[in-house]
């Protein structure tokens, strides 16, 4: 004779269900926070490499013209010769393009810098967007 047992089902319960899923989302977000933060680290040392590169165009400059570019003139004057009498000292361009920071802005330049008084200053305003920030990328905090 049969015995009348109901028949238990096999599967997982709600709570199981659940306790998986939140174990998955622990695991996505310290994944993505990993990842969020090495992607800063790599952009910032893109932003003091891009910097660093600036150095070279900006002191041959300097070289032919007597002086590094104007706050007019900026960053321009290494790509577009001067419009006055100076264009005969001018052997540029010294780049071809000025190129954008890795967030997609453009660097800002002083000349005299604040930090650097006989020569300029040259900065990224870093993550935030936001100028004068402790996440400022500059040429003076690259041992210039």
């Amino acid at each position: 004779m049969k015995s009348h047992r109901p028949r238990r089902r096999r599967g997982f319960t709600l709570i199981e269900v659940l306790m998986v899923l939140i174990i998955l989302v622990i695991i996505a977000s310290l994944a993505v926070g990993t990842y969020t933060a090495q992607r800063n680290a790599a952009m910032v040392n893109a932003a003091k490499s891009q910097i660093g590169l600036f150095k070279s165009p900006l002191d041959l400059y300097n070289l032919d013209m007597y002086a590094y570019p104007t706050n007019n003139q900026g960053l321009a004057a290494l790509c577009n010769p001067p419009s006055d009498a100076s264009a005969t000292e001018w052997n540029g361009p010294y780049m071809e393009t000025i190129p954008l920071d890795p967030w997609k802005r453009e660097y800002r330049y002083i000349s005299p810098g604040r930090n650097n008084p006989i020569s300029y200053d040259l900065w990224s305003v870093g993550p935030d967007g936001v100028d004068g920030t402790a996440d400022d990328i500059g040429n003076w905090s690259l041992g210039r």
